[in-house]
């Protein structure tokens, strides 16, 4: 069984994160997978738009914290190989693809599934759909580039708010702040992205490819230093208790006691 599925549907090429099980929680499959598709699509010029989605109730729940880490040589786990080698290359082909590309956020993004959604050019979602910077409640920093789409998209006083509180943002008020392009109601949902996405693959894909490029360049020039600058200060948040507090608290189901240490 695949961690990500894909359908072509003409000019579309529909990519879901298919762990429903685990509320399409991102392991080495799932991300393996998923930068294979994206690649595919980037190459192919079949593919006019590409939407992204998750099945079952979930975009995606974030990291598979249950699945485990690989070990630095000092013992902490390493975040950073995995930023580097997992993530970032996803985010950067997102964002770098010359097509639009649409998140469909059928239900909770969370951590590096809410980077993933906003990466995308456009960010569509269900009203029962939220969105949730959880980092900070294991311990941890944005990653997946958030530290610098949601300042842009909301400012940086939500981008702030979001960061630190770590509190869901439900799709009507990620409307309203900029986070997302538009809401739907959920029985109208899949009906209004499949209506996007054609007509999206029906325009002029040259002329998208060019206005992502004027949209980078003012907005996202600096995306890889942010990813690096993030992969740096992840690893140093896995190196404290606080982060090992955190991720025992989560799988325990428990609150966690953080230390500031």
């Amino acid at each position: 069984m695949g961690a990500v599925s894909t359908e072509r549907r003409n000019g579309e090429l529909r990519v879901t994160l298919d762990r429903p099980e685990a509320m399409n929680a991102w392991d080495k499959q799932l991300g393996d997978e998923l930068r294979a598709a994206l690649d595919g699509a980037a190459e192919n010029p079949e593919v006019r738009v590409v939407v992204l989605t998750g099945a079952g109730r979930a975009f995606s729940s974030g990291a598979d914290l249950r699945a485990g880490f690989d070990t630095t040589p000092e013992g902490h786990p390493d975040l950073e190989t995995i930023l580097r080698e997992r993530y970032h290359p996803i985010i950067s082909t997102v964002r770098h693809m010359p097509k639009p590309v649409v998140a469909a956020v059928n239900g909770p993004a969370v951590g590096i599934g809410c980077s993933l959604a906003l990466a995308a050019d456009l960010v569509v979602a269900k009203e029962s759909a939220y969105l949730l910077l959880a980092f900070v409640n294991i311990g941890l920093v944005p990653d997946g580039g958030s530290s610098l789409f949601v300042p842009e998209r909301a400012g940086m006083g939500r981008a702030t708010e979001m960061a630190m509180l770590g509190e869901r943002i439900g799709a009507r008020q990620a409307l309203e702040w900029g986070l997302v392009n538009r809401v739907h109601a959920d029985e109208d949902f899949d009906a209004e992205v499949d209506a996007l996405a054609a007509r999206l693959a029906a325009g002029p894909t040259a002329a998208y490819a060019g206005l992502k490029r004027e949209l980078n360049a003012w907005a996202y020039a600096r995306l890889d230093e942010q990813l690096e600058l993030e992969a740096r200060l992840q690893q140093e948040a896995a190196a404290s208790p606080d982060f090992a507090e955190g991720v025992l608290a989560f799988v325990q189901k428990r609150p966690p006691s953080f230390e500031g240490r």
